[in-house]
């Protein structure tokens, strides 16, 4: 049996760079690169993860098949000028490798940006997906992310189609907000 772990990290070596940029480049030919539509050089991938590594409230998470990098997430949290969303952080590039697929490092993945926002005191957390993305919405939906909207035109393909794209969120701390008195959803 494989054996699958996920690890958030705050540096990578010289190999650990090279995996996880190869894994970004089978992934986004494989049609889930996070908004890349064709795999950038691997220079820019590197200057790319560098900067997520560098930026204040991202934190990159990766996740090894028998030990190697096979895929990645990233928690970001808002700005601190940001008091109005202080409590709500996003899920956001998430991929696994096709190699790896099938071991349940989405799912890890998932869980633990979602366990470190916990832990960080965050009550909900936020994701969008294309629509065309079937493997990652059901893992979505079955991990208790709410889809609340969906846009015509996310995302616009190499050939000039537009995709659809979903929205969800989820309850991390406390119970979902409720109506007001008016009826509406609090703002």
């Amino acid at each position: 049996m494989a054996e699958t772990a996920v690890a958030e990290i705050k540096a990578l070596s010289g190999r650990e760079m090279n995996e996880l940029c190869e894994a970004t480049d089978s992934a986004i030919e494989a049609g889930g690169g996070f908004g890349w539509l064709t795999p950038p050089s691997h220079h820019v991938l590197e200057s790319y993860y560098n900067g997520v590594l560098l930026v204040p409230g991202r934190s990159l998470f990766v996740g090894r098949l028998d030990g190697v990098i096979a895929g990645s997430a990233q928690l970001f949290r808002p700005t601190r000028n940001n008091e109005a969303q202080a409590a709500v952080c996003i899920l956001t590039s998430s991929f696994v490798s096709p190699w790896a697929r099938g071991h349940g490092l989405a799912r890890m993945l998932t869980e633990a940006v979602e366990e470190t926002a916990r832990e960080e005191g965050f009550g909900m957390i936020n994701l969008d997906v294309r629509e065309t993305q079937d493997v990652a919405i059901a893992l979505y939906e079955n991990l208790g992310y709410i889809h609340w909207g969906t846009h015509p035109l996310y995302a616009r393909l190499p050939d000039g189609s537009w995709v659809p794209g979903r929205f969800y969120y989820k309850i991390l701390i406390g119970e979902t907000p409720g109506p007001t008195a008016s009826g509406d959803a609090p703002a």
